[in-house]
């Protein structure tokens, strides 16, 4: 089983810290839990929203290449079928003969019980499909799984996208959406779980062209994880070797992050051929080709599929962001998360519940409300609020102090150098969203000043 990886956030610390503010519970907590299973809490869905915001950002909205969609999690059987799930989807299982646990083979390293010792039977294949019913009669033909990727749903749609949206090779479709699988062996926290989530893009080429959009894909999706504030020291590539390979790619390289419990896959991006939409074709007896206009033939397109999974990315966010320091004689716990990713943009903290400063306090907040997601908090002294803020990962906090009533100036504090300055109220919507966007919080907007924290 994985360990603890040294100079790593501990993993238990990063789960307390997420039950602790609001990030992430476990499911059915208050009877007793489901394995494997988590609730994303007020902050957790933000932060999980922001993820899948910026993915479709960088991969929909700033190309001309690539479109959205929203595929149904029910399908039809021939689906899986063809896709070679029913069959071929499985991992190996083990039992233990002694306390009855069950394990994947490859999770288990000298054929012992992690847990016990005891010995383990021969491995059988366990499919990890959730097998359900569509209608009242529970028969065969009624049959019906949860889906365990989102790339069939893509592919099935091939045409429709096609015929509607008058793509021209090469070309995308993005999807995010929910998958289910009936992992055998599951653990360290929301990294492998039996309901997950995935940000997939089947990228269409012409065959010939795909060893190139294969590279270029591995190259763009490792810069998207360093642009929203991965270390780079901290995500390597994986090349997967010819016994690795799945039966229907060309090549794999997987995005791996050291993990609190070592390293491990973050993304994958494989090159699948054209396998799927031959299946799919063969199964349905559907045309699923692409006429291209310069060989005036019909082709099926090969495919590149950079596949993600939201929680592993919420996780790395999290434990790559997360920092301990000192600060006087307290620990000062931040999550430096990249703007675009925190849950809460900014803080609006009055220097006191003094009931002077609440008006002033309050028309701030809401100013800036329909801008960000914002929160307001003047419960404890105004450091306590600074660290929680510092804790949740709060960019920049505003506080409004008795000097605000009479020069209605307020001040920003960042959270990174907890660096503070000050400037005039009608300035702050277009100062924040300028330091959001990256510029230092030394440059000062008109009218400000530095205020604390800044060396002579």
């Amino acid at each position: 089983m994985a360990k603890q990886v040294p100079g790593k956030v501990d993993m238990d610390k990063l789960v307390s810290l997420c039950k602790r503010r609001g990030y992430i519970f476990p499911s059915s907590e208050i009877y007793g839990g489901l394995g494997a299973c988590y609730d994303y809490g007020p902050l957790g869905v933000e932060l999980k929203n922001n993820v899948k915001a910026a993915w479709w950002k960088s991969v929909v909205q700033e190309r001309d290449d690539m479109v959205g969609l929203d595929a149904s999690i029910l399908m039809h059987q021939q689906t899986w079928i063809a896709s070679g799930h029913t069959n071929g989807f499985a991992d190996p299982l083990v039992d233990c003969r002694q306390c009855h646990k069950r394990w994947r083979a490859d999770d288990v390293n000298d054929g012992k019980c992690p847990d016990c010792g005891g010995e383990l039977t021969e491995p059988r294949m366990f499919n990890l499909m959730f097998k359900t019913f569509v209608g009242p009669v529970e028969d065969e033909a009624a049959v019906v799984y949860l889906r365990p990727e989102t790339a069939q749903g893509i592919f099935v749609n091939f045409q429709n996208v096609l015929a509607t949206t008058r793509s021209k090779l090469p070309f995308g479709i993005a999807q995010i959406g929910k998958a289910f699988r009936n992992e055998i062996t599951t653990g360290n926290f929301i990294f492998r779980t039996r309901e997950f989530e995935q940000m997939e893009i089947e990228y269409f080429v012409k065959p010939g062209t795909d060893e190139e959009w294969f590279q270029r894909w591995v190259e763009e999706r490792l810069n998207w994880y360093v642009s929203l504030g991965i270390r780079k020291e901290n995500l390597r590539l994986h090349q997967h070797t010819e016994d690795e390979l799945a039966h229907y790619a060309r090549a794999c390289s997987d995005i791996e992050y050291l993990f609190p419990i070592g390293w491990a896959e973050l993304e994958g991006i494989a090159n699948r051929t054209d396998f799927d939409l031959r299946q799919h074709a063969s199964f349905s007896g559907k045309d699923l080709s692409y006429y291209d206009e310069e060989s005036k033939e019909h082709i099926i397109p090969y495919v590149i599929e950079p596949s993600a999974g939201v929680d592993r990315s919420v996780l790395a966010f999290l434990a790559d962001s997360y920092g301990e320091e000192q600060d006087k004689d307290e620990i000062r716990v931040v999550l430096r998360l990249h703007p675009a990713l925190a849950p809460i943009k900014v803080a609006v903290l009055p220097l006191s519940r003094n009931e002077k400063l609440k008006p002033l306090s309050e028309d701030v907040y809401n100013s800036l409300r329909p801008c960000w997601m914002v929160q307001y908090d003047d419960a404890q002294s105004i450091g306590r609020r600074y660290r929680r803020q510092d804790e949740i990962g709060t960019p920049f906090c505003v506080t409004i102090d008795f000097q605000s009533l009479e020069d209605n100036q307020v001040t920003i504090r960042e959270r990174d150098g907890m660096k503070q300055i000050r400037l005039p109220i009608d300035g702050l919507k277009a100062t924040l969203d300028a330091k959001l966007g990256g510029e230092p919080i030394e440059v000062l907007p008109p009218g400000g000043s530095k205020w604390l924290g800044f060396e002579e």
